[in-house]
C-alpha cells in the first residue's frame, strides 16, 4: 500500500496526505484556523464526518461553521444532545424525530402517563445539555443490522417504527447494505436512566454527519418553547411534547437572532391586531377564518382599492367567479387529483357534487373558453379579487399567515408564445412598483426550474419559458437564485421574496408560466394564419393574499401604518371643553379635504389622550387650545417625533397631511 495519498480541493489544485489520514487531518494540514472552524467535509459531493478516512484520488471540501452547511450540522448535532439531556432527565420518556429548521431544531418526545414539558423545564434542560457539551462527548457512526436495532432501541416505539420504514423520518437512512446508520454520544461515565439495550451512552438513528464531540461548535444555543405535534403531523396519531430550540455558529449570531425574537414579538400582527382593534378569529366560526372590524376593514379597503386601480391601469380585465363549483371542474383542471388533501370536504347537492375553490385558475380558464378567441386578443388579463378556501390543519394555522379562507389578488394572463418575454418583462415591473408602494424596497428573486422527473409540456416549451422568466429579469439587472427542479410540474416560476424592517424575508410574489391548464380546458386561439393555437397562461398572485399581505404590512411596519393607509389619520385633541367646537371645525375641514379623522373629547386628562392615540398609532395627534382658537392654528404631535409643532396655520396643516397621503409618504 502506497505511504502517501493525493486528494484534490475545491480551487484544483492537490494535496498529499499520509495514507489514513481523515478529512479533519486535511484540515489541519491546510491551516490551523481552518481546521478550528471546521465541522464536516464534503468527500466526492457526499457529506462525511471529520473522522472520516480518504482514499487517494478523492474530492475534498471542508465545510466550516460560518457557512449555511456548517450550521446545519451544527443545529442537527445540538438536537441529539437536546434528545439525550431529555431521556436522562425524564426516565420512561421516549423520543421521535429531531431534524433542523430554520433558525434551530427541535425534537419531539413523549412522556410517561401522558406528561407534559412546561416552560420552567427548558433551564434544568439546558443546564443538562451544557453539562453533556462541557464532557466533550464524541459522536461515533456505526451501521447496524435491522434486527440489532431493534433490539436497541426495543424501549422506543417510535424509532421501531422508523427502523421499518426510514424514509418516515428525513435524518435516518440505510446503508448500502440495508443495514440502520446510528450516532452514539459516549460519556466518560456510564449514564444512569439509559434505556438503550447494550450501550452505556446516548444512540440515535442518523445519517449524519455529525461535528467531532459535543464540546464542538455547540455552545451558542437557546431552548425556546414547547408545543404539541402529532407524530407524523397525523391527528389520528399520539400527540408529542415538541421542544424547539435555536443554534448558532457564534455568541454574537445568537445574540443577534434572539434580539431579532423580541423585536418580532413586539410586531406580532396577532397581537397587533388586538391591540388596534383591527380582526379576530372567533372561536365560534371555526379556526382560520378571520372577521375584519372596522379599522382593519379601512385598511384592507385601501389596499383593494389600490389594487383595482393599478390593474385597471395595466390593462387587465375583471372577473368575478362563484366560492364553490361542481366537481368535474376541479377534475379537468388536476386539482382532486394532486391538490385533494387541501380542499375543503365535497357537498353534495341535488343535481351534484360542489366543492369550496381552492383557487381561482380553473374558472378564469372558463372565462377564456366561453368563446373564441383572436390572436388580437392576447395577451388576455383576467384579474380577480377572488376568495379561496384551503384545508389546513389546527396545528399550522397562524394569524393571517396561514388561514383557511382568503382572498387572492389573483390574475390568469394568456399570450401567445412570441408575447411571453414581452410579458413577463412587464409583469416582474408591475409586481415591484405595487411592492415599492406598499414600502418594500429590498427584494430576492428566485428563479424555480423543471423537475426532470415530474412535468408536463414539451422540453421545448419549457426551456422557451424558463428563458422569458431569466430573460426578465436579466434585463432588470437583478440578481437571482436558481432553484433546480424546483418548479410545479405545469411550468416554471419567479419567485419574489421581500425584506421586512427587522430583517426577515417573506415569500410574497409569484409569476408562474403554465402549460398545464390550457392543455387541460383546451384553450385555443385563432392566430393571423387563420390555425388555432394553444396560449401559455401566466398566474400572478401580487399580494400572494389579502390576508398574509395585511399581516406582513402590519409587522413591517409595527403596527404605524404609513399615512396613506392608517386607518385614523389625525385626531384632534382639545385642551378643554371650551375648546371642543374649534376642535370639530378643524377635523370636519380636514374630513372634507379627505383625512380621516377623530375628535378626542376633553374626558380625560390631555396627557392620558395624546398617550393612549400614540398607542393607537395615529400619525398625526393635533392640540387646540385658547391660542389656537383665536389664532385658527393647531400643534402637531407627528408620530415618531420628540415634541409637537406648535402654531401652524390649519389651512398649512391640511396640505401638509394631504400631500402625505397623497404621496403614501
Amino acid at each position: 500500500m502506497p505511504d502517501q495519498i493525493a486528494v484534490t480541493l475545491p480551487d484544483g489544485s492537490s494535496r498529499e496526505l499520509p495514507t489514513g489520514s481523515t478529512a479533519g487531518d486535511l484540515a489541519r494540514s491546510i491551516a490551523r484556523g481552518l481546521a478550528k472552524k471546521a465541522v464536516i467535509a464534503e468527500v466526492n459531493g457526499v457529506e462525511r464526518d471529520l473522522s472520516h478516512e480518504l482514499v487517494d484520488g478523492d474530492t475534498v471540501a471542508i465545510v466550516t461553521a460560518d457557512s449555511d452547511q456548517g450550521l446545519y450540522v451544527i443545529r442537527h448535532s445540538t438536537a441529539h444532545v437536546l434528545a439525550q439531556a431529555v431521556l436522562e432527565l425524564f426516565p420512561g420518556a421516549t423520543f421521535g424525530i429531531g431534524p433542523p429548521v430554520e433558525n434551530g431544531f427541535y425534537y419531539d418526545f413523549e412522556l410517561p402517563g401522558g406528561g407534559t414539558f412546561h416552560e420552567d423545564d427548558l433551564p434544568r434542560i439546558e443546564e443538562r445539555m451544557r453539562e453533556i457539551l462541557a464532557e466533550s462527548q464524541p459522536f461515533v457512526k456505526s451501521e447496524i443490522g435491522a434486527d440489532e436495532a431493534r433490539t436497541i432501541f426495543a424501549d422506543h416505539k417510535y424509532k421501531l417504527e422508523i427502523i421499518e420504514n426510514a424514509s418516515t423520518d428525513p435524518m435516518s437512512a440505510t446503508s448500502e447494505r440495508g443495514e440502520v446508520r446510528c450516532y452514539e454520544n459516549i460519556p466518560p461515565e456510564p449514564r444512569p436512566n439509559q434505556t438503550f439495550h447494550g450501550h452505556d451512552g446516548f444512540i440515535d438513528l442518523c445519517r449524519g454527519p455529525h461535528v467531532p464531540t459535543t464540546s464542538d461548535h455547540l455552545g451558542h444555543f437557546k431552548l425556546m418553547r414547547v408545543a404539541g405535534a402529532y407524530w407524523r403531523g397525523d391527528e389520528k396519531n399520539p400527540q408529542l411534547q415538541r421542544i424547539y430550540g435555536t443554534a448558532w455558529a457564534t455568541k454574537k449570531e445568537l445574540a443577534e437572532h434572539l434580539h431579532r425574537l423580541e423585536e418580532a414579538a413586539k410586531r406580532d400582527h396577532r397581537r397587533l391586531g388586538t391591540e388596534l382593534d383591527l380582526f379576530s378569529f372567533p372561536s365560534e366560526i371555526g379556526g382560520g377564518l378571520a372577521v375584519w372590524h372596522p379599522k382593519g376593514g379601512i385598511v384592507r379597503r385601501l389596499m383593494e382599492d389600490y389594487s383595482r386601480e393599478r390593474h385597471q391601469a395595466g390593462g387587465y380585465e375583471f372577473v368575478y367567479t362563484p366560492h364553490l363549483t361542481k366537481q368535474g371542474v376541479f377534475e379537468t383542471s388536476g386539482h382532486l387529483a394532486w391538490y385533494a388533501d387541501g380542499m375543503y370536504p365535497p357537498m353534495e347537492m341535488d343535481n351534484g357534487t360542489y366543492y369550496m375553490k381552492p383557487m381561482n385558475c380553473p374558472m378564469h380558464c372558463l372565462v377564456y373558453r366561453s368563446r373564441q378567441r383572436s390572436y388580437r386578443e392576447l395577451p388576455l388579463r383576467l384579474f380577480e379579487l377572488g376568495t379561496v378556501y384551503r384545508y389546513e390543519r389546527a396545528g399550522t394555522l397562524h394569524g393571517l399567515m396561514r388561514i383557511r379562507g382568503f382572498t387572492q389578488d389573483d390574475s390568469h394572463i394568456y399570450v401567445a408564445e412570441d408575447q411571453l418575454a414581452d410579458e413577463i418583462t412587464g409583469l416582474l415591473d408591475f409586481v415591484l412598483s405595487v411592492l415599492r408602494a406598499f414600502g418594500f424596497e429590498d427584494f430576492t428573486f428566485n428563479l424555480s426550474t423543471k423537475d426532470p422527473e415530474k412535468y408536463v409540456g414539451s422540453d421545448e416549451i419549457w426551456d422557451k419559458a424558463t428563458d422569458a422568466l431569466r430573460e426578465a429579469l436579466d434585463r432588470h439587472g437583478l440578481e437571482y437564485g436558481i432553484k433546480e427542479g424546483d418548479a410545479a410540474f405545469y411550468g416554471p416560476k419567479i419567485d419574489i421574496d421581500v425584506r421586512d424592517a427587522i430583517g426577515r424575508s417573506w415569500q410574497l410574489s409569484t409569476i408562474q408560466a403554465d402549460f398545464n391548464h390550457p392543455e387541460k380546458f383546451d384553450l385555443e386561439y385563432v392566430g393571423a394564419d387563420n390555425e388555432r393555437h394553444r396560449p401559455i397562461m401566466l398566474h400572478r398572485a401580487l399580494f400572494g393574499s389579502i390576508e398574509r399581505f395585511f399581516g406582513v404590512l402590519l409587522e413591517h411596519y409595527a403596527g404605524a401604518f404609513p399615512a396613506w393607509l392608517a386607518p385614523v389619520q389625525a385626531v384632534v385633541c382639545p385642551v378643554a371643553d371650551e375648546h371642543e367646537a374649534h376642535a370639530r371645525t378643524v377635523a370636519d375641514r380636514l374630513r372634507e379635504a379627505g383625512v380621516r379623522v377623530e375628535v378626542s373629547p376633553a374626558d380625560d386628562g390631555l396627557g392620558a389622550r395624546i398617550r393612549r392615540h400614540k398607542l393607537e398609532k395615529v400619525p398625526h395627534i393635533l392640540v387646540v387650545g385658547g391660542d389656537d382658537v383665536a389664532n385658527d392654528t393647531v400643534a402637531d404631535n407627528v408620530r415618531g417625533g420628540d415634541k409637537p409643532e406648535r402654531d401652524i396655520p390649519v389651512a398649512d396643516l391640511i396640505e401638509r397631511i394631504t400631500a402625505e397621503i397623497r404621496d403614501h409618504a
